[in-house]
């Protein structure tokens, strides 16, 4: 249990250090990524000369999974910039909501009845927390940032969808990991070539408030929830990360200044409670499918990796879905 809160603490800085940096969207995603690779792929050889070398189509599904991550790093970082950072990332956390609707409408799994149930509660804790209603606490463009948010939990879906499907069942951790981080770069990159906002040049603050972030959350939170969800009971799990977003907003007050209203904070308690309900309440399915399966092994369980977040549906028990809503 040490290193799972180990790893949600370091993740749930993420966006305080975003905040911090001040480089822009697509800056901050290709940074990130990119300052993190050299580690990563060193780890990642050090783990191939253990565990043998990966397959050619489980790498390139992890790089292909990386362009879905690099698409859900910039529009968080664009929800930061509007609602803030702790609400940003409660927003982030929407994930294992579109990839279950994702099961049920492309591979007709029908949810529990439960998910149905939480579901308008959940975006009616996203209505609240966006500061839509009452007094707006910490940014300016309310829907923007609830467009923005929803748009990080569906690439964040893609990633963990296409990930699972690719990677399942190997007993590699740091390899998938740098190969999603190295498409994330790619996929950054080109999206600030292809919509502009992507600078090579910053003030030395900047890039060092992007080397804590690309090492904290990037590398060690990644590493250290992935290898140890996959130990703990589905519940404790789900608790455990729902300290990413819950943290995130004390920081932001703590460190930011970004004081949410009333209204704001019962938002995000139902987000989370939405959220941690529908994790929990989620069935494995009779017959494995594509995005949809039970999770036999801690190998299997290891395969996943992406933003901090709460675990996905598709595998129960919950075990480890991350950010950048994290």
């Amino acid at each position: 249990m040490l290193p799972a809160v180990a790893g949600a603490a370091c993740i749930s800085a993420s966006a305080i250090l975003i905040k911090l940096a001040g480089t822009g969207a697509a800056t901050t995603a290709f940074y990130r990524c990119l300052i993190a690779l050299p580690l990563l792929f060193t780890l990642a050889a050090v783990e191939r000369r253990r565990r043998g070398p990966r397959d050619r189509r489980a790498s390139a599904g992890a790089l292909l999974a990386g362009l879905f991550f690099a698409v859900d790093l910039v529009l968080w970082n664009h929800a930061i910039a509007d609602v803030g950072a702790g609400i940003a990332t409660v927003i982030g956390n929407l994930q294992v909501v579109f990839v279950t609707l994702t099961a049920w409408l492309l591979f007709r799994e029908r949810p529990a009845r439960l998910f149905l149930i939480m579901l308008p509660v959940v975006m009616a804790g996203v209505v609240l927390v966006s500061g839509l209603a009452g007094r707006q606490a910490a940014g300016s463009h309310p829907l923007a940032g609830i467009g923005f948010g929803l748009g990080t939990s569906v690439a964040y879906a893609g990633f963990l969808i296409v990930l699972r499907r690719t990677t399942s069942g190997t007993p590699h951790v740091a390899g998938p990991l740098a190969e999603a981080t190295a498409g994330g770069a790619a996929g950054s990159l080109l999206l600030g070539l292809m919509f502009g906002g992507l600078r090579f040049e910053m003030p030395w603050a900047s890039f060092g408030w992007l080397l804590v972030l690309a090492i904290t959350s990037q590398t060690v939170g990644w590493l250290l929830i992935t290898s140890s969800l996959p130990r703990l009971p589905a519940a404790l799990s789900s608790l455990l990360l729902l300290l990413q977003p819950a943290a995130a907003l004390l920081l932001a007050y703590v460190v930011l200044g970004e004081r949410p209203s009333l209204p704001q904070l019962g938002g995000a308690l139902l987000v989370c409670t939405g959220v941690l309900v529908v994790s929990l309440a989620a069935k494995p399915a009779t017959a494995p499918s594509p995005v949809s399966s039970p999770v036999s092994s801690p190998a299997d369980r290891q395969a996943e990796a992406g933003r901090p977040g709460l675990p996905s549906p598709c595998e129960v028990p919950a075990t480890a879905g991350l950010d950048g809503g994290g």
